[in-house]
């Protein structure tokens, strides 16, 4: 009999950790080769971890709310025959799963330039200590937030409640301590936090947030105190594309099995207007524009539950109308029935979220970090528009849809903004009717 370790895949860029949500199977069962084994939830995604070997579960290496390192082991597997890989039960015992973790991360974050430090007994992920450095939460702070995790551990959702509650509790006198003096480092600036006190009515209900809605909040706050938000907007004539749509709907569906809607039609064009303006293609980190070679469109999604996901079409620079659809309709099915993969919403240039499927005339989209630009998509509707013509002005009846761009001042000026959007308007505008699809 072989002992084999299953280890943590990597699941997309920027993806370091994961938390382990529940085990999918017990000590002493059965586990097949690519059979579920544990579902596990990143700050990006929750998905589900198939087995790479077939064998008994011995061992499991990580409890449920645990947090583990993308490359480490998680659990043990015994498999029948043998195994040219040493055992891992030899006669020099290896340290645990946990100690390894805790040397790795330790190594990674005294590499780092992080103001937090591991004290005492009590181990803080790279995460959270990411997290308490920005917003100016020093080690004495830090110690006192109660964790939820595996021996007490501080996780994300610790401090994302935590944040939300910072400041509503009574100041405290500073502990003097006796030190070397030193220059201090310094602080990020943290906004003031004003408790709000909500009166209960007697006819109240209070529900706390669910993971995925707390992730959002921490995400959409953090970008609003990064980026220097403005919003430009047009107005598109979309009747041609209406009238286009109308004609080619019933036997693309027939031919493809699936619908063609306004959104690939407007991802198009946005990839188109990218060429035109590829400083609107970029990230930022720090002081550094990263210019993106690859157009990759993330598309915001409503789930079900009510939370949002933003799924990305990778290269749409490279892809046709049907090409784009295609991909636009899977990743929304799957976004919906809660199987998309991590790979799915990494690696996004640029977002558009399609706010006109609400009913809404327009709206101010919030960044997604590192990007610096957002498009916001209207309903298309029918209104009074003046048409110049050879003959002079006429008034008509006309689909229109605004278009709203968000975009990060520290980066995107207005003429840069203003002059995108409108491009992608021309593209809608101008868009090819006689084309086959």
């Amino acid at each position: 009999m072989a002992r084999v370790e299953l280890i943590m895949p990597k699941m997309g860029e920027s993806v370091s950790e994961a938390t382990i949500i529940t085990w999918s199977k017990n000590i002493g069962d059965m586990v097949e080769l690519d059979e579920t084994i544990v579902e596990i939830a990143t700050d990006k995604v929750d998905s589900e971890v198939p087995s790479t070997h077939e064998g008994k579960l011995v061992e499991m290496l990580y409890e449920a709310d645990d947090v583990v390192q993308v490359g480490e082991p998680f659990a043990i597997l015994e498999t029948e025959g043998s195994d040219d890989t040493p055992d891992v039960n030899d006669a020099t015992p290896a340290p645990t799963a946990t100690k390894v973790v805790e040397e790795a991360v330790t190594k990674a974050v005294e590499a780092t330039t992080t103001t937090i430090t591991n004290t005492g007994e009590r181990f803080y992920s790279p995460l959270v200590r990411s997290m308490a450095s920005e917003e100016g939460i020093e080690m004495t702070e830090l110690e006192s937030i109660p964790g939820s995790g595996k021996e007490g551990r501080v996780t994300k959702s610790d401090m994302v409640s935590y944040l939300k509650t910072r400041g509503s509790a009574p100041e405290t006198a500073p502990v003097k301590t006796e030190t070397k003096k030193t220059t201090p480092a310094p602080k990020t600036a943290v906004p003031a936090h004003t408790p709000v006190n909500v009166p209960n009515t007697g006819g109240t209900e209070i529900v706390e947030m669910d993971r995925m809605r707390k992730l959002i909040s921490a995400h959409m706050t953090m970008s609003k105190q990064t980026s220097a938000h403005i919003t430009s907007f047009v107005e598109a004539d979309m009747t041609n594309i209406v009238n286009w749509r109308n004609s080619v709907k019933a036997d693309f569906k027939k031919r493809e099995g699936q619908n063609i809607t306004f959104t690939p039609i407007i991802i198009e064009a946005m990839a188109k207007a990218v060429k035109d303006f590829p400083m609107i293609n970029v990230s930022v980190d720090g002081t550094n524009i990263h210019i993106h070679k690859n157009v990759n469109i993330g598309m915001a999604a409503a789930l079900p539950d009510g939370n949002l996901i933003v799924p990305v079409i990778k290269e749409t620079q490279n892809k046709n109308l049907i090409g784009i659809t295609k991909s636009v309709n899977d990743l929304a099915t799957r976004a919906r029935g809660g199987q998309l993969k991590p790979d799915d919403i990494q690696g996004g240039t640029i977002t558009m979220t399609n706010v006109g499927t609400f009913g809404n005339l327009m709206g101010t989209p919030i960044i997604n970090q590192p990007q610096v630009a957002i498009m916001a998509c209207g309903v298309i509707k029918k209104k009074p528009v003046v048409l110049e013509t050879t003959e002079g002005d006429v008034i008509a009846i006309r689909h229109m849809m605004f278009l709203s761009l968000s975009y990060d001042h520290r980066v995107v000026d207005g003429a840069l903004g203003g002059q995108f959007v409108s491009k992608v308007k021309d593209y809608l505008e101008q868009f090819d009717t006689t084309q086959e699809v």
